[in-house]
């Protein structure tokens, strides 16, 4: 009976044996379909992926399964949101482990994203045919970004109130539409039950939707190049299959072990650390300081050494162009594979971050102590940093030589470590 229901669902054998079942499995089964048949052995490596985009998959797949389950004890409205993730952690049977599993994978789902994006980033996997999988990569991130910050006011306790004020609060210093903008997010005038409906069904419908679009086209377009770039540049000049392996068991074995990994670390920070939750949200009394979510808290320590149309209107905008238009470059070569890209790159781009551990802080104590007190300080302060980069970019191809792709890097690493000093600030 068994097997001739397993017969009915699977034309192949549930567990192939041989290669050529390998080799058909990975073609007709849905999933699977996202893998290329073969993959390149050098690939396998785990320092040179270390594993990111599957833990990314896990992580939305957590997500996904803990949210249904929050979803059955949540009620969406300023009177009982609060009372009802009280009921949910003190009352049910693991009611306080579902969040915290939710509220984990979350926060490491960001971190991991983003490390996923400057791996591809590092290795130079954004030119030939995985261009455009590099802007979809961009889309999934502002996506997962977008996942969190309509989670964050869920709880409608004082962080998550003060904090979304904060961040809707920034789009009033967007030009001509800044006002019409906030007042779409704030779901009216002020932050109330207008906002946390409209959070609740983005967070629920639209963004999940938008995220499990993506993600497949994401994973598709990987397929469609093959797989991921190779460490070897060499690699990319043969066409034979002397060094590439099926990716059953050889691939899909490591991308098992690495998501059991990640469910068991979110289930033990779970198991220690219960989500926070503070007081009851309350509109009248902000607490000091108010913070914005912690990706989102480098905006607003530059809102304080810059002009806020600078710090979160022209600087994002042109930092999400940059990025958007950056496998659109033309380059001296295609430099892509090893980390870093060459011995030149990782050079440079250690300098890069040594300036920038050095420079970012020295500019905001004179920012701090000196320019605050001189009018106009925000625009003298652009100008500063954009004649130091100048100079940065001036002094490195001089003594370097480095060509255009290991120069974007160190400017993509100045700008990075300066912003991370700006986060944690």
């Amino acid at each position: 009976m068994v097997k001739r229901i397993l017969g009915s669902i699977f034309s192949r054998p549930v567990v192939p044996k041989t290669d050529a079942d390998r080799r058909r499995t990975i073609l007709e089964f849905l999933v699977l379909h996202m893998r290329p048949v073969r993959v390149r052995r050098s690939t396998l490596r785990y320092t040179h992926t270390f594993g990111l985009g599957g833990m990314s998959l896990v992580l939305i797949g957590l997500l996904m399964a803990s949210g249904i389950l929050l979803m059955l004890a949540y009620d969406p409205s300023p009177e009982h949101a609060y009372r009802s993730i009280l009921a949910l952690q003190d009352g049910m049977l693991f009611g306080a482990t579902v969040r915290a599993v939710h509220h984990w994978s979350a926060n490491i789902l960001v971190a991991v994203a983003l490390f996923h994006l400057l791996r591809v980033f590092f290795t130079g996997a954004y030119h030939g045919p995985r261009r455009f999988n590099w802007v979809i990569g961009l889309a999934l991130l502002a996506g997962i970004l977008a996942a969190n910050f309509t989670g964050y006011l869920l709880p409608w306790d004082q962080l998550s109130y003060w904090a979304v004020t904060i961040c809707t609060g920034m789009l009033g210093y967007i030009p001509v539409i800044g006002d019409w903008l906030q007042a779409f997010a704030r779901g009216g005038a002020e932050i109330g039950r207008g906002t946390l409906v409209l959070f609740y069904s983005f967070h629920t419908t639209v963004v999940p939707v938008v995220l499990i679009v993506l993600m497949a086209f994401h994973f598709w377009r990987v397929r469609k190049a093959r797989g991921v770039v190779s460490p070897n540049p060499q690699d990319r000049q043969k066409d034979d299959d002397t060094e590439k392996v099926l990716t059953l068991p050889h691939l899909l074995m490591r991308e098992l072990a690495v998501g059991l990994t990640v469910i068991a670390v979110v289930m033990l920070l779970a198991t220690l650390f219960d989500a926070p939750l503070g007081a009851p949200a309350n509109p009248g009394m902000s607490p000091n300081p108010a913070k914005a979510p912690w990706y989102f808290m480098g905006f607003q320590e530059l809102q304080i050494h810059l002009e806020p149309l600078i710090a979160v209107v022209i600087l994002p905008t042109l930092g999400a162009l940059a990025l958007m238009f950056l496998p659109y470059l033309r380059f001296d070569r295609e430099m892509s594979g090893p980390w870093f890209l060459s011995k030149t790159g990782r050079t440079t781009g250690a300098l890069a971050a040594m300036v920038a551990l050095i420079v970012t802080p020295l500019l905001v104590l004179i920012d701090e102590f000196w320019l605050q007190q001189v009018g106009g300080a925000g625009w003298i302060a652009v100008a500063v940093v954009a004649a130091l980069i100048a100079v940065f970019a001036f002094a490195v191809k001089k003594r370097f030589g480095p060509e255009k792709a290991e120069i974007v890097q160190a400017l993509f690493i100045l700008f990075l470590v300066a912003f991370a000093i700006l986060t944690i600030t």
